[in-house]
């Protein structure tokens, strides 16, 4: 087995679908797991305890042929947190527009100059995000050589494919439109942001609550500033997936007027996740 960087959990959810062979569904996974957990996606050798934690869900809604599938795909990832038993979310998403084909027993295989295959398109698309949100936590900008692979990936997927999931034209929230989003020049602040978020808020907790909790609730306003780059609604949606709860916790021993201050940032620019923002108020 090659030693990947994902330590990645694959699961394919097939309840939906009344089939007499079962079997490719399981061959499914399993081929799922070797692309995702055997491929080596840079050069950087990691021990098994430095590998990112993740998880890949696949969920068949609908088989259209014999060999061909609707689907919606959920993936996670986490980073541990300096010093502590936390970890934190660095990736929440659920992807409701993958339709591919595969037969029992395929391979599922990865090659950088050619890729025939929604599937395997979709699957490296988010294992190149995981590396590039985890590698931006860590060091400024760490992520950019794998935010450039998914969007390479993103290039090949639409070039005559007709592959679902990748359209920028009409889905503000496709894989296309998510790295355009990360690769915008006018988003480079919240890159920053992630970076400040985690290695000098987050990772500073465990030694010094305080300075911790107040460098990422003054970091905050950043958000309020991208929200008017025509690119950053999915990133922004992206964001509050995987971290309101967790301000929410960082906050809850801030004083009353951070979290008051807090508050009144976060439902400005998350108005639709208000709800998650009440216990800012007690």
């Amino acid at each position: 087995m090659h030693a990947g960087e994902l330590n990645a959990k694959v699961s394919v959810n097939s309840d939906r679908i009344q089939s007499p062979n079962k079997n490719v569904f399981t061959s499914l996974e399993q081929a799922m797991n070797r692309l995702i957990n055997e491929t080596q996606w840079s050069g950087v050798n990691l021990t098994q305890n430095e590998k990112i934690d993740c998880s890949f869900s696949l969920t068949i809604l609908e088989q259209t042929s014999d060999n061909s599938f609707k689907s919606e795909l959920f993936v996670q990832s986490r980073r541990p947190v300096y010093n502590a038993s936390y970890v934190t979310t660095t990736l929440n998403y659920r992807d409701t527009k993958l339709e591919f084909e595969y037969m029992e027993n395929q391979p599922l295989e990865y090659t950088s100059t050619m890729i025939d295959n929604n599937l395997v398109a979709t699957l490296v698309f988010y294992c190149q995000l995981i590396l590039a949100q985890d590698f931006d936590s860590f060091s400024p900008f760490g992520g950019s050589v794998f935010y450039q692979e998914a969007q390479n990936m993103a290039t090949q997927a639409q070039a005559g494919s007709g592959w679902t999931g990748w359209s920028a034209f009409d889905d503000n929230r496709s894989r296309t439109s998510i790295i355009n989003a990360f690769l915008d020049e006018a988003v480079k602040p919240y890159r920053e942001f992630w970076y400040t978020y985690h290695r000098k808020g987050l990772d500073e907790m465990a030694a010094n609550p305080d300075r911790g909790r107040t460098t990422i609730l003054n970091a905050l306003p950043i958000l309020k500033d991208i929200r008017n780059v025509r690119n950053s609604e999915v990133l922004l949606q992206m964001f509050a997936d995987c971290k309101l709860s967790e301000i929410v916790s960082v906050a809850s021993n801030a004083t009353a007027e951070e979290k008051k201050n807090t508050y009144d940032l976060l439902r400005n620019i998350f108005p639709a996740s208000s709800s998650d923002l009440e216990l800012l108020k007690k």
